[in-house]
């Protein structure tokens, strides 16, 4: 191969190494250029982390809304005062009651006898004392006497006070509306003073109990409206705030609050819980 020859194929390779060097050195500028545009373009992702710049925290509080929970005011524990068979127990669990009817009845012939006895030595002493207070008129006996029989008429007297509040309590009484949560013994069963018997709740006097952050306690107050939205039933109730904790939670800064409701409301049980939202918060 000649001279020409050999400068003619040299000068073709250094046309297609110039081409070459220049058609990717564009597509590397394009690439470059073309990158910030589709970081322009690229949509925001949410929760993104913190090191971002973006929070991913949400307060529940955010939206003026706080959870709450309905108890009722009231939960007894019924027990006898006295040792004694069960006579009737009428109500079971779930069952509801009025104020004074009978939850518990108790056999109390035994205490029954024994208050007809007291009775009767009282009537005979408080007759004793009648006839020597007679006889010390007519000097027939001497004050000691007198004395005794007055002492002896009060202690029968107060013994027939004892066993009619002994045979009082063989009947116990409901407190106040409400129901029985648990019934833990039957009629027949003989029971021992302390012992649990019922379990009830005062449902016609329900409460509402919540969490707020304790720097709300710059607004809110007792008296305070709220609105209550129950989840078990899909309605909401109106109610007003009735007490606000002593204390603040020096870890969560948060306080309890308490809150009634407006109107009676027989649909709704303790246990039940949904969200409260605060008229005009913060005002």
């Amino acid at each position: 191969m000649n001279s020409w020859c050999r400068a003619g194929l040299r000068g073709a390779a250094l046309v297609v190494v110039a081409y070459s060097c220049f058609s990717g050195g564009a597509r590397a500028a394009g690439s470059q250029a073309a990158a910030p545009r589709a970081l322009a373009a690229a949509p925001a992702v949410p929760n993104a982390p913190a090191a971002l710049g973006v929070s991913s925290s949400v307060h529940a509080e955010d939206d003026g809304r706080i959870r709450v929970q309905l108890v009722a005011r009231d939960q007894v524990d019924i027990s006898s005062e006295i040792s004694a068979k069960i006579a009737s127990m009428p109500f079971r669990d779930g069952d509801a009651f009025r104020t004074g009817q009978t939850l518990v009845s108790l056999d109390c012939s035994l205490y029954l006898a024994q208050l007809h006895k007291a009775q009767a030595e009282a009537e005979a002493a408080a007759q004793l004392e009648r006839v020597n207070e007679r006889l010390s008129q007519l000097h027939s006996i001497g004050e000691v006497e007198v004395q005794q029989a007055q002492a002896k008429a009060k202690a029968s007297a107060a013994e027939v006070a004892y066993m009619q509040a002994t045979v009082r309590k063989c009947s116990i009484s409901a407190p106040f509306d409400g129901r029985v949560v648990k019934r833990s013994a039957s009629a027949q069963q003989f029971t021992e003073p302390g012992k649990s018997l019922l379990t009830i709740i005062d449902t016609s006097h329900l409460e509402l109990k919540m969490i707020v952050p304790s720097k709300w306690l710059v607004w809110l107050k007792p008296g305070h409206a709220l609105t209550v939205s129950v989840d078990e039933v899909g309605k909401s109730y109106s109610a007003k705030v009735v007490r606000i904790g002593a204390r603040v939670d020096p870890v969560t800064q948060t306080v309890d609050v308490t809150a009634a409701l407006s109107a009676h409301t027989p649909e709704l049980l303790p246990g039940m819980s949904g969200w409260a939202r605060f008229a005009d918060p913060g005002r």
